[in-house]
């Protein structure tokens, strides 16, 4: 599925220069590669000359009608592999798939102006429709240049909530972190730990604000020591459990910002001898498949992942045909799952 429809990408070219050297906007220069109407006939003589010389392949016959099917719409994510992305990528593609459309997943490679340049280009030369952008770090020259482009697009779980009018969905992060934090003091516990994303993502803060919470609820201390920031993946989340874990008045459970940060919170335990749940609870967010598949079974709360995408996917499809999505803000409701790996505090 990756890299299905991709064009040839002329190297050492973007689209940028193609508008310089003809003095027009990117804008124009996509608008001219999207066969779109509302080019001058001069203009766009000239814009296919120097797409021609940089390399870029002549269209034949008309781009597709909006909603038609054989259209295609780009998924850009942040990192390709593991299980929260192959979700994400699932409910989209069921989506298109229901209208006869295509979807091309291509990666980002995180932050930064070359990759940021690269993926910007992609979307600017494909025969795109529009775009699901799982790119959280999107920053506000790329989200102009976007709106150069005309390209319609929806964001999933942006860092920051974008400007009004971007469509977006997300999930309920405060109720999450709430409930999750809520599970484990019902459960007795009273140093509880939290390993979040990284601070600077509104679901990240989100998913700690909503632990703090819960903890004020029940009367309990907010206690900085007991907090870690990581990046929402294994290595990372695995070193600040093992710090955690090794306090002198070690915490007796973990709410872990993401299932992968929670499995690294069960290897951090196994190193130092400590079973789970028997010596401390753990509790993730996202509800992966391996959720029900690892030992214990993983207590988490439940973002159906694939829903979110399948509504931005939505979101894109209003735009295409020419309208405006009910509403440009989706929150979907979170879920706690109660399995094996939370139980009492030990003694």
């Amino acid at each position: 599925m990756a890299g299905t429809g991709d064009r040839p990408r002329p190297e050492g070219k973007t689209l940028a220069v193609i508008a310089a050297e003809a003095g027009v906007s990117v804008s124009t220069v996509s608008k001219v590669l999207h066969d779109r109407s509302d080019v001058a006939a001069r203009t766009r003589a000239k814009v296919q000359r120097l797409l021609a010389q940089h390399g870029y392949p002549a269209r034949n016959g008309p781009t597709a009608t909006a909603l038609a099917p054989g259209g295609l719409v780009d998924f850009v994510v942040d990192e390709i592999d593991g299980a929260w992305a192959a979700e994400l990528i699932r409910g989209a593609e069921e989506a298109l798939d229901a209208v006869g459309m295509g979807l091309v997943v291509s990666a980002a490679h995180g932050s930064g102006s070359s990759p940021a340049r690269r993926w910007l280009d992609s979307l600017a030369a494909r025969r795109t429709l529009g775009a699901i952008l799982v790119v959280p770090e999107l920053d506000q020259q790329q989200h102009r240049e976007l709106l150069r482009l005309g390209i319609p697009f929806a964001l999933i779980s942006p860092a920051e909530e974008p400007p009004p009018g971007v469509p977006w969905v997300g999930a309920t992060n405060w109720p999450g972190g709430l409930a999750a934090t809520r599970h484990l003091v019902g459960l007795g516990h009273r140093r509880i730990a939290v390993i979040g994303g990284p601070p600077q993502r509104l679901a990240s803060r989100a998913r700690v604000d909503g632990y703090r919470s819960a903890l004020e609820e029940a009367g309990l201390p907010y206690d900085p020591e007991l907090v870690r920031y990581g990046d929402f993946t294994n290595e990372p989340a695995y070193r600040h459990a093992l710090d955690l874990l090794r306090l002198p008045d070690r915490p007796t459970a973990v709410f872990a910002g993401s299932d992968q940060q929670a499995l690294s919170t069960y290897r951090a335990a196994a190193t130092l001898g400590l079973r789970v749940p028997d010596d401390v609870s753990v509790v993730g967010f996202d509800d992966l498949a391996f959720a029900d598949w690892v030992t214990p079974r993983l207590t988490t709360v439940r973002t159906p992942l694939a829903d979110m995408a399948a509504l931005a996917a939505g979101m894109v499809l209003q735009l295409i045909g020419g309208g405006r999505p009910a509403s440009t803000r989706v929150e979907v409701a979170s879920e706690l799952v109660v399995r094996e790996s939370s139980g009492p505090p030990p003694g």
